[in-house]
Order: structure tokens, then C-alpha cells, then sequence
């Protein structure tokens, strides 16, 4: 069952010469208990697109659904209450209200909807995300990775249907990138939760089961992972070469280390690159050792599918 689905999505900014496609026709499904994750360039409608999702800003055309609710028609103070209850947001600042400790934080939106507080569940979700031992210290006596995993235990806290993440590593260092990795993936087991996250970090987004992939404000490929991390990671990194001369910044390498500017080329096992185009606007497609062939989204928009040969469980290398 899906939880969040778009049709036809459109977000048209100025007129004539001046019209800029931020989005142009997204059709989008996110089922319940998924984890993914949306890659592209600057410019490519990443942030307009989780605007949208999460009823931050409205469609030129298209409509969006939430928890089988069609947003797109609700009414300014229907949606605003609509998206308090139904949608947790994690931003890449992690807006926590400094004279506020780490349980007042996390419940403060559920007190500000007038709601009572469900102290069982909050206190599941503070212990599943390791923040047990610092829940009366303040946003300014914890790392900024602790500081992020309150803002996810904030979003939580009123069991929204889906959490959507704005680049929630952007600001993190890799050990704390990978801790707040492992805290949305310990949300996904848990407690079932249903993860959007919009992120330039291709090894944050190589934890996800999906990756989508933007390009022009359309939808240019998508990778399905069946294998290893590595090897999805791997797929990911092939996938973003072909989108335009110059890689995402993809942040860290397979390992999570931070990179000193140098970008992984992600070639597949045989030295191909991923449905890439040589010079001559021949497509070239590298096959797997075991005869899978890995194929993207070329130049002229034709859809990938980056399933890999079986292997490991989520977060194993």
C-alpha cells in the first residue's frame, strides 16, 4: 500500500521566456514502510519536489496524496493542520528551540496541536534512536548528530504516516552521518516507518531501498537495490555519471570517509560505465559478473533499473 503517491506533478515558476520547469510531469509512488531516497544535481527540483510532497508549497498542476488524502485540494488551515499530524519533517538545520531540552523538543509540536502527549510511544522512540541518557540536556550540550537524531525523534513523535528529509546529513561529519543513518533505519525496523529523504550524499542515500533519481524537474531513473550496500552504492555512483559531465557532489566515498575533492568514477565490474553515452552517442551498457545488466536512463530519457544479484541484509557492507 502506498503512502505517498504524485500524479503528473507540475511546478512552473515565471512565463514566456523567463519559465523555469522546476518540475515537469513527476508520477511517484512511495509505499508504506520504504525507505528512499531522491539524488540530482543542483537545479534538478530536488527541495521543490519535498516541498510539494509536504504541503510546503502547491502544484502548478498534478495532484499529491498523502495517507490516501488528495493535499492538493485542501484549504490553507486544513492543510496546515493535515500536515502537523501526518507528515514529520527533518531539515538539514535542525530547528531545535535552544532554551528547550531533548524531551521537551521532541514533544513539543504534539503539546502545540493540543494533543496529549503518548509517553509510552515517546519514550520507544527515544530509546530506539539512543537518546535515553541525554533527554534533559539542552540542543547546546549535544554534536550536531545527536542534535539531528532529536530532530528525527521529534518528527516521530506524533506517528506521522510519512517522514520526509531534507539533506539531514548535510551539516554532519561521516561518523555522524552514519549514526543518523542508522537511527532512520532503526525508525524503518522498528516502528515501520515510512522515509523520504532528498540528499546530495550518495553514501547516506546507498542505506535506502530506492533511489530516484531527478534531472530537468523529470524523473530520469530509478535504482532498485537487491544486493549489497557497496554494490548499490556502486550502481548509484555509475547512475549519477551519466546525468551530466560533471557527478553530484557525492560527499564520501563507500567507506563513508569524507573525499578530498576527488570524484569515484563507479565503474561496474567489467569497467563499463552505466548506460552511459561515448562520444559518438553510442549507449554503452556494463553487465554484471553474474550476466545482470545494468541499464539507466540514457540522454534521450529511457528508463533505468539498477537491480543488482542478490546479497546481504540493509546496512551490511
Amino acid at each position: 500500500m502506498n503512502v505517498l503517491r504524485t500524479e503528473n506533478l507540475k511546478k512552473y515558476y515565471g512565463d514566456d521566456d523567463n519559465l523555469v520547469r522546476a518540475l515537469d510531469g513527476v508520477d511517484l509512488e512511495v509505499e508504506r514502510g520504504e525507505f528512499v531516497a531522491v539524488v540530482g544535481t543542483s537545479g534538478s527540483g530536488k527541495s521543490t519536489l519535498l516541498h510539494m510532497l509536504g504541503g510546503l508549497d502547491r502544484p502548478t498542476e498534478g495532484r499529491v496524496f498523502v495517507d490516501g488524502k488528495d493535499i492538493s485540494e485542501l484549504k490553507d488551515d486544513a492543510l496546515c493542520v493535515f500536515r502537523r499530524r501526518k507528515i514529520g519533517f527533518v531539515f538539514q538545520s535542525y530547528n531545535l528551540v535552544p532554551v528547550l531540552n531533548v524531551y521537551e523538543n521532541i514533544v513539543l509540536p504534539i503539546e502545540l496541536d493540543g494533543n496529549t502527549v503518548d509517553k509510552n510511544y515517546v519514550r520507544k522512540v527515544i530509546e530506539i534512536l539512543g537518546l535515553t541518557d541525554r533527554v534533559h540536556r539542552l540542543p547546546s550540550q549535544l554534536s550536531g548528530g545527536q542534535q539531528q537524531r532529536v530532530a528525527i525523534a521529534r518528527a516521530l513523535s506524533a506517528k506521522p504516516a510519512i517522514l520526509l528529509a531534507d539533506e539531514p546529513t548535510g551539516n554532519l561529519d561521516s561518523k555522524s552521518c552514519k549514526a543518523v543513518i542508522d537511527a532512520f533505519l532503526q525508525a524503518k525496523k522498528e516502528m515501520g516507518a515510512t522515509i523520504f529523504m532528498v540528499t546530495h550524499d550518495s553514501f547516506a542515500a546507498s542505506f535506502c531501498d530506492r533511489v530516484v533519481v531527478l534531472k530537468d524537474g523529470r524523473i530520469y531513473g530509478e535504482l532498485t537495490r537487491s544486493g549489497t550496500r557497496r554494490e548499490f552504492m556502486d550502481e548509484l555512483l555509475d547512475t549519477i555519471r551519466t546525468l551530466s559531465d560533471e557527478s553530484i557532489p557525492i560527499g564520501r566515498n563507500a567507506d563513508g570517509r569524507n573525499k578530498n575533492g576527488a570524484t569515484p568514477t563507479g565503474r561496474n565490474k567489467n569497467g563499463a560505465t552505466f548506460a552511459g553515452r561515448n562520444k559518438n552517442g553510442a549507449t554503452s551498457t556494463g553487465g554484471k559478473a553474474d550476466g545482470v545488466m545494468s541499464t539507466g536512463r540514457n540522454t534521450d530519457g529511457m528508463r533505468s533499473s539498477g537491480h543488482v544479484k542478490g546479497g546481504d541484509s540493509d546496512d551490511n557492507e
